[in-house]
């Protein structure tokens, strides 16, 4: 899968979740830019495997992260550019707030 399709994956799970989609199919949407299966050295060290699975996940992992910050900063310049009361960074810093107050 390309990183052009993955972050349209991630798109669509967003799309999905505002429109009411149950949370099982978005994972499974997400769960589709997941290797299932992984190609690892012939090597009893752990590390050396653990590298090699890591390797392999990160440029999906990093595609579905580059469009699902696309789609915000998107969504976010649209909302911005209603002039509302309250603006998209004052929307995150109470966010961050309010998990910062959840986490003690």
């Amino acid at each position: 899968m390309t990183e052009n399709e993955i972050e349209l994956k991630a798109i669509a799970a967003l799309t999905a979740l505002r429109g009411g989609v149950s949370a099982d199919y978005v994972s499974d949407l997400l769960g589709e830019v997941i290797p299932t299966q992984f190609l690892v050295p012939d090597t009893q060290d752990a590390a050396e495997v653990g590298l090699a699975v890591l390797n392999q996940l990160s440029e999906p992992l990093s595609a579905l992260i580059k469009g699902f910050v696309l789609a915000f900063e998107t969504v976010a310049d649209a909302y911005d550019q209603t002039d509302p009361d309250t603006s998209t960074e004052a929307i995150l810093q109470a966010l961050a707030l309010e998990i910062a107050r959840n986490s003690d």
